[in-house]
């Protein structure tokens, strides 16, 4: 399967029985991307995550009265 990147336009080709080809085939919202731009994001995130600055918001869960 020939996927591109979202970020870089690299067009790469990946295994069809992998699960990241399912994902892409059966839900088309997913998007690819290659291993270099996917390291490249890791990498500043955990820089951001050091600086102390960096916050992940989550959804609050309501509790069931049942």
């Amino acid at each position: 399967m020939r996927v591109k990147c979202v970020i870089c336009d690299k067009i790469e080709s990946i295994n069809d029985e992998s699960l990241i080809a399912k994902r892409l085939r059966n839900r088309p919202i997913h998007t690819y991307m290659c291993d270099d731009c996917n390291a490249r994001i890791e990498k500043r995130t955990h820089e951001r995550i050091a600086t102390g600055n960096f916050r992940l918001y989550e959804q609050k869960q309501n509790q069931d009265e049942w």
